[in-house]
């Protein structure tokens, strides 16, 4: 409280009028989100479905004998196609006769890894668990995406959680891809010799690639939203507070 002894004395206020400018935290758009779990998703179903297929390698032997024989290389399995064609005397035509079979690769014993080829089973076997753990990492990142986008506040941070799973991802299955690479090129088989790269190397080798521009399209949109891009932020990126 303010006194004053004298009759004129007298006080004079001044309102001064404030404009607040106020840059709330700035948050990816949903659409990022949701092109990001649209190609996350592809990666992993690339991931799953190259793991399961036998045919990262294709070695197709010469015909002998109206026989043709084609074997194929998993991660997890060997299988092998026998096709013989044999002339009908009756019509000129031609009887087909086809055989598919599988089995576990690399075997023990049947494949010789007690023995001499020890390193080749321990590289292939270990280029199969990296498949798998890189399965792990895309399915935790779809699930991370769902619960990141529950809320406003999961979404500002999210982003960085989802990169770096894409990441772990991408570098399992790049770990994955050179070890069979090195494995055909060096010719660590015996059959390899023959070998071509058949689909499932052709899913891999997409799926890993477009991990690593995901990852790096990722961590571009999410700073960008940081700092207030609005591309990047959209219409939440800068807020006026005034009178």
């Amino acid at each position: 409280m303010f006194g004053c002894c004298k009759p004129d004395c007298h006080f004079e206020f001044k309102v001064v009028n404030v404009t607040l400018h106020v840059t709330p935290a700035c948050i990816m758009r949903k659409t990022s989100y949701v092109v990001t779990f649209a190609v996350v998703a592809l990666i992993l179903a690339f991931n799953v479905i190259s793991t399961r297929r036998p045919d990262w390698l294709v070695v197709k032997y010469e015909e002998i004998f109206h026989t043709r024989v084609t074997v194929t290389y998993g991660l997890t399995q060997r299988c092998e196609l026998t096709v013989s064609e044999i002339p009908s005397p009756s019509d000129g035509g031609k009887i087909t006769y086809r055989k598919y079979e599988c089995r576990r690769f690399p075997a023990s014993v049947t494949d010789g890894c007690d023995k001499e080829n020890e390193a080749f089973c321990a590289a292939w076997t270990s280029a199969g668990y990296l498949a798998q753990i890189g399965i792990g990492f895309g399915s935790v990142s779809l699930l991370a995406i769902l619960v990141g986008v529950s809320t406003h506040s999961r979404r500002r941070r999210i982003w960085r959680a989802v990169a770096g799973l894409v990441l772990l991802q991408a570098i399992c299955l790049l770990f994955a891809f050179v070890i069979v690479t090195e494995l055909y090129r060096k010719e660590s088989y015996p059959t390899f010799e023959h070998a071509r790269p058949g689909l499932a190397y052709v899913l891999h080798t997409i799926s890993w690639v477009v991990a690593i521009l995901t990852t790096i399209g990722v961590i571009t949109t999410g700073i960008s939203a940081d700092v207030g891009h609005q591309w990047a932020a959209g219409n939440r990126a800068y807020q006026r507070i005034g009178p």
